[in-house]
């Protein structure tokens, strides 16, 4: 079977350009091979001189010969990391998040991706479930470390249970044989109440640090509810006092490790310490943030972030009136930050936005829709010059939320202009001059 790339991007003044290679275009093998994915043509493409098979958008196929650079790339993008097709998820774990969405929503949001490629690139979490000796040969074949892992309990009958597949109860024997490999890995842990915490979570936490360092962290993340759950597993989420109990847990266990290897190891969704109403821990206690996209130190890190330099307020020569909107968990951490900030003709109001379209159990700003948004500052009213929106709530490279609202379309419903901010920097800059 012959896989093929599709280019998406070709970058200005590239080798690729230079060959006359364009968005469109598919990749179909490199020196007469097929490739299967970037991991397999950042090997093929190592050489100083190599020929490429290309299709062209109007069906022709021609050979390119290239010279370059060892190692020298080629300025290529391709619309998937993947050319043989990502590996879908086998599982039907009782907490999916995917089982969980709005029927109707864009397609890519329903895609259950399981590919230790992804995995390996992007730090992407996989189960192993569908890994076979093949795909172990390549990884230490290309050594391709670190892995980020779902582990949710090492406990195999109840991992079976959680995972609803067969093969999901052999997880020990797999990071073994990963670790054996030379393989280093991130694990993760989705908390359920009643399911696998209590004296469950104390055995994962006890077989995996037996594996560290090989096991170079573990991260632990409250399960997500939504309203969409007539189909699924019961589940219940965190309350303040169970969210407590996993903090002082977990607090004992750091210190524990801290005194035994020198660093937390395991650490706590920010969620927890917000839904028990607790002290974010301090900055070193995230030892570099080894999984802060997994929501694993975002509030520290924020709050760091803003403190590195002090605000240089002007002011405006004209009334400004800026709404911040967030998830109700960020509000905690927010408001206090903003609401008593004194610049002159600037007025800022910290708005807490209730997820109406997935629940409100889902308090992150990251699962916030434009819809939502727009309907709470209809609600709120005011005068307004402008409206900040968390950049983790939209699409990656691009301004759309998860219901497809976009920023424009958001702007043209409020009146004002729509900004977002990513970071602490960007939130910073948007205040000290608004545009």
């Amino acid at each position: 079977m012959v896989y093929s790339g599709i280019i998406a991007k070709v970058m200005p003044n590239s080798i690729a350009e230079e060959v006359g290679l364009e968005s469109g275009d598919r990749l179909l093998t490199v020196d007469g091979e097929n490739i299967r994915d970037i991991i397999d043509l950042s090997f093929a493409l190592a050489d100083d001189c190599v020929e490429i098979l290309v299709e062209k958008k109007n069906g022709e196929q021609e050979i390119l010969e290239i010279e370059k650079e060892y190692d020298e790339d080629l300025g290529i993008e391709f619309e998937s990391a993947v050319f043989d097709g990502v590996r879908r998820c086998a599982n039907k774990c009782i907490f999916c998040f995917v089982d969980q969405m709005a029927p109707g929503m864009r397609e890519s949001l329903y895609v259950k991706d399981d590919d230790y490629r992804l995995s390996f690139l992007y730090g992407n979490f996989v189960t192993l479930t569908n890994l076979g000796p093949q795909d172990i040969k390549r990884i230490r074949q290309l050594h391709l470390s670190p892995l980020y892992i779902s582990v949710h309990t090492t406990n195999g009958p109840l991992r079976e249970k959680m995972l609803n597949n067969k093969n999901a109860r052999n997880i020990m024997a797999q990071l073994r044989t990963l670790i054996d490999s030379g393989v280093e890995m991130h694990t993760q842990i989705v908390l359920c109440p009643d399911i696998n915490d209590g004296d469950e979570l104390e055995k994962t936490i006890n077989d995996l640090y037996a594996l560290h360092p090989n096991v170079l962290s573990m991260a632990i993340v409250p399960v997500g509810l939504s309203r969409y759950r007539d189909t699924c597993y019961t589940l219940q989420g965190f309350t303040p006092e169970r969210a407590h109990a996993v903090v002082d847990k977990i607090t004992q266990w750091q210190k524990k490790c801290r005194d035994k290897s020198g660093t937390s190891f395991v650490y706590l969704s920010d969620e927890f310490y917000l839904t028990a109403d607790l002290p974010i821990p301090a900055y070193e206690m995230y030892d570099n943030f080894p999984q802060l996209e997994n929501g694993i130190g975002l509030v520290r890190n924020f709050l760091a972030e803003w403190q590195e330099e002090p605000l240089k307020m002007q002011g405006y020569t004209e009334p400004h009136y800026l709404d911040i909107v967030c998830g109700i968990s960020a509000k905690k951490v927010l408001g206090p930050l903003l609401e008593n900030l004194e610049v002159p003709n600037l007025t800022i109001r910290v708005l807490s936005v209730e997820n109406v379209f997935f629940g409100k159990d889902i308090t992150v700003s990251g699962l916030l829709t434009g819809q939502d948004i727009c309907s709470t500052l209809d609600e709120v009213g005011g005068v307004r010059t402008g409206v900040i929106v968390p950049g983790s709530a939209l699409k990656k490279g691009e301004t759309i939320f998860l219901d497809n609202m976009t920023c424009d379309e958001l702007e043209i419903n409020l009146g004002v202009p729509v900004r977002a901010a990513y970071s602490a920097t960007d939130l910073r800059q948007l205040l000290q001059a608004w545009r």
